[in-house]
C-alpha cells in the first residue's frame, strides 16, 4: 500500500461520507469546541484532515476564519460545495498532514475523526509519522494556541483482538495497528484497499504531544456523538486530546 491508496479511497467515498452516523452531531461538536476553546469571531482556526468540511463550515458560519487541509481532492470538493451552500469563505488546501507547511499563524487547531491522525501507509513508521503531523501543527500555531485531536482508542483495539488475529496478520500488538480490507465503490466498479489504522494509549499520546512541543491538558473520551469532559470508556471508539503549544519546534519538512 502506498499513500495514494488513502487518497483514492477518500476521493471515491467523498460524496457519501456525510451519510455515516458519526457525522450527524456537527452542531453539538462545534458547540463543544466553541466552549472548550473559548472561540471568538475572527479567530483563525486550522482544521487538519478537514474532509468534507463539516466542522470548518459550521465554525466559519459562527465567525471563525477557517483553513482546512486534506489529502483528498474529492473530500475538498465536497467541502468547497458545502461552503458555497452555507455562503462562507474557507481556505482549502490539498496536502498530506505529515508534510504540509503554511506561511501563516493560527490561534487554534483541530484534527478530528481520524481525518489524518491514525491512518498509515505500509512504509510509515507509526511514531515518526504521527510526530510529523503534530510538529507541522505546532509550527502553524501561535504560542499558547491549543489543539483538539481525536483518534482511535488503543485500549479498545487491544481488547478486541486475540492471538489468532495476530497470527493471521489482522492486528499488530506492538504498534496497536489493525489491518483490514476496506471495500469501496468506484466509477469502474467495486474496489478494496488494505487499511492500516493505529490506536493510541494516553501515555503514547502524552509523549508524542510533548515531543512535538505541546503540553497535554486533558485526555477524555471523545467518540463522535458522545463528546464530553469525561473519562475514557475502555471500549469506546475514540479518545480526545486537548493540548497547548508551549515550545517552538520546527516541523520535519521545514
Amino acid at each position: 500500500m502506498d499513500r495514494n491508496e488513502w487518497q483514492e479511497f477518500f476521493d471515491n467515498i467523498a460524496d457519501e461520507y456525510l451519510d455515516h452516523d458519526f457525522t450527524e452531531n456537527t452542531l453539538e461538536e462545534c458547540d463543544f469546541l466553541f466552549e472548550l476553546l473559548d472561540l471568538k469571531p475572527g479567530m483563525k482556526i486550522l482544521d487538519v484532515g478537514c474532509g468534507t468540511g463539516r466542522h470548518s463550515v459550521e465554525l466559519a458560519k459562527r465567525g471563525c476564519v477557517m483553513t482546512g487541509i486534506d489529502l483528498s481532492d474529492g473530500m475538498l470538493e465536497e467541502a468547497r460545495l458545502a461552503a458555497i451552500e452555507a455562503d462562507v469563505d474557507i481556505e482549502l488546501i490539498q496536502a498530506n498532514a505529515a508534510a504540509f507547511q503554511l506561511q501563516k499563524e493560527f490561534d487554534h487547531a483541530i484534527c478530528l475523526c481520524e481525518g489524518s491522525f491514525g491512518l498509515l501507509a505500509a512504509d510509515d513508521n507509526p511514531m515518526e509519522h504521527h510526530l510529523a503531523i503534530l510538529l507541522n501543527i505546532n509550527a502553524a500555531l501561535k504560542m499558547g494556541g491549543r489543539l483538539v485531536l481525536t483518534c482511535l482508542n488503543g485500549y479498545k483495539m487491544a481488547r478486541e483482538y486475540n492471538d489468532e488475529d495476530i497470527a493471521a496478520g489482522r492486528f499488530d500488538p506492538i504498534n496497536l495497528i489493525e489491518i483490514h480490507p476496506m471495500p469501496y465503490e468506484t466509477a469502474d466498479g467495486p474496489a478494496s484497499m488494505t487499511a492500516l489504522e493505529k490506536g493510541f494509549t494516553p501515555p503514547e499520546l502524552t509523549q508524542l504531544h510533548q515531543d512535538a512541543g505541546f503540553k497535554v491538558e486533558n485526555i477524555w473520551g471523545g467518540t463522535a456523538g458522545d463528546w464530553g469532559k469525561r473519562p475514557i470508556k475502555m471500549d469506546e471508539i475514540e479518545v480526545m486530546v486537548v493540548s497547548r503549544k508551549f515550545n517552538e519546534l520546527e516541523g520535519p519538512f521545514r
